[in-house]
């Protein structure tokens, strides 16, 4: 039986027109049944990328320029646009993903939160970063000119879908939301996992575009199989940035091509990371069996395919340690087996686990369960010599995996802080008296990790001001950045100074009636 898609048409989205590609086609597979969903999407060709990108490029300049309260309305528009979809979007996406309904309902909401918080982000105009040295002609020995800076546009976004996050790092998910809130035009590439989806939520963006009267352009959506479609897209010369989140294999190819263009640009891409947890002595000799219910419970969320999942636990050796050992093995026994993503991510998952089976010991497997494409939750155990001599125990299993590293002593711990990749996150389960460990370990910690939690769990990454997601390669291709909270919208920025312009070519945010009313740093001074 076929799933009934409703309004979907299997189209590419190209400014206001709808296109139906010629290429390989993509047809999402229910996860959890193994069937196949209509309709099918046809891939585009090289000639309707390049059309999407130009027409991206002739909104930019237009777009960019957009009035703040004009610009945050359009973020607003679009999140009302996707809570308008109802229950068909839901439905839809269950069927493409496997995930349950509470959680993608969950999803929408953040979805549409983060369009949102970057509204507020845009009217406040502190992203703008205004800072004005006016004028001193009589400074002596030499006079100062009048110099002003504020932040603009980096120009059209190409944005790749991810396969974890339909909603919410998907095709109007964290980059878009950001990159629009920048002033800079945006085309998708739709992830082929839930095509379908990804149709819904593009046609919601193209009726708040439609609705908010701006430029055809500022917002496509393109379907193709394989890597030509994303290839040609980060290499077309309208294209100014990109956002990323999937594979290090993805990551790094999608950066090679942005370097090898005559003008290279910069790739935001959020790639790999385990997420280590370091279990500090006095917390596991008090709390042991608490600690592990709590790994266990962050490792099984959403079958593992969070980009924060811990995959890896580091601790000292002892009784206390076995303790840990001992509970996490039961609660992992005891884990009933969730349908993955994709086909492919649940491949990718089993291939992750026979590596980590061939080089580490199992210490428990959790329930096998019935049905196609199910995570089995899995839990190994090694020394941390053998972790420190092996490049393979440190790669990403992207599921409910993780690995156990026994320490002989602290020194040993920090040697294992040293040697690990960039992560997204750090987590240290510590009590008061484990802050000289804590102390030593933070400063590697710092150099390791974009987010260092105490006595948490990293899944769940909270959409706010000061939220970091991001980390050093390979966690993220430029440690200097999140692609979540609203410092995100920094990424597709970058400053222009303007030196004795006179009033009447100078931006509105950057005259001297400062008729925006943004927050600008006046000769030093903040005023506003």
């Amino acid at each position: 039986m076929s799933f009934p898609h409703g309004t979907l048409q299997g189209t590419s989205l190209i400014g206001k027109q709808v296109f139906s590609g010629s290429q390989a086609v993509i047809q999402a597979i229910d996860p959890a049944t193994g069937e196949t969903l209509s309709p099918a999407y046809p891939g585009l060709g090289k000639g309707e990328v390049e059309q999407a990108c130009r027409l991206a490029w002739s909104a930019f300049d237009t777009y960019r320029e957009t009035g703040l309260e004009e610009r945050a309305g359009f973020l607003e528009t679009i999140a009302d646009e996707i809570e308008a979809l109802g229950d068909e979007l839901i439905v839809r996406a269950m069927a493409e993903t496997g995930l349950p309904r509470a959680r993608l309902e969950g999803e929408r909401g953040r979805t549409c939160g983060q369009l949102r918080l970057f509204a507020s982000v845009v009217r406040t105009g502190e992203w703008l970063d205004v800072r004005i040295d006016p004028a001193l002609p009589k400074r002596a020995p030499m006079p100062r000119v009048d110099l002003r800076q504020r932040h603009v546009s980096l120009g059209p976004v190409a944005v790749f879908g991810a396969s974890n996050f339909p909603l919410a790092f998907s095709v109007a998910g964290g980059d878009t939301a950001s990159s629009l809130a920048a002033g800079c035009p945006v085309v998708v590439k739709a992830h082929s996992a839930h095509p379908g989806t990804s149709e819904l939520v593009g046609r919601a963006v193209q009726k708040a575009v439609a609705h908010c009267g701006l430029p055809d352009g500022v917002f496509s959506l393109l379907f193709g199989a394989g890597n030509e479609v994303g290839q040609a897209l980060v290499a077309d010369p309208h294209i100014q940035a990109v956002g990323f989140t999937g594979s290090r294999a993805g990551g790094t190819a999608i950066m090679a091509t942005a370097q090898a263009r005559p003008q290279p640009i910069p790739v935001y891409a959020e790639m790999s990371s385990i997420n280590p947890v370091f279990l500090l002595p006095e917390a596991l000799a008090a709390r042991g069996a608490e600690i592990a219910e709590g790994f266990v419970g962050s490792l099984n969320m959403g079958a593992g395919q969070f980009c924060t999942n811990p995959g890896l636990v580091i601790a000292v050796k002892g009784e206390a340690l076995e303790a840990f050992v001992a509970a996490a093995a039961r609660a992992v026994s005891g884990s009933g087996a969730q349908t993955m993503l994709t086909p492919g991510i649940h491949a990718a998952y089993s291939k992750g686990v026979e590596t980590l089976a061939g080089a580490a010991r199992e210490l428990a497997r959790g329930e096998v369960g019935d049905g196609p494409n199910l995570c089995q939750t899995a839990l190994f155990r090694t020394q941390a010599a053998d972790f420190l001599a092996s490049n393979a125990l440190q790669g990403e299993v992207f599921g409910s995996a993780a690995l156990v590293v026994e320490c002989e002593d602290l020194d040993e711990a920090r040697a294992v802080a040293e040697r690990l990749e960039g992560q997204l996150t750090v987590t240290l389960q510590m009590d008061d008296t484990d802050l000289g460990a804590a102390r030593t370990l933070l400063p590697t910690l710092e150099r390791k990790a974009g987010r260092i939690l105490v006595n948490g769990w990293p899944t769940g990454v909270e959409v706010c001001h000061a939220m970091v997601h991001g980390g050093p390669y390979p966690a993220t291709s430029d440690s200097r950045t999140t692609s979540v909270g609203s410092a995100a919208i920094q990424r597709f920025l970058r400053p222009v100074c303007y030196q004795n312009l006179p009033e009447g070519l100078l931006p509105e945010a950057l005259r001297d009636d400062n008729p925006c009313g943004v927050t600008r740093l006046m000769d030093g001074r903040r005023e506003g």
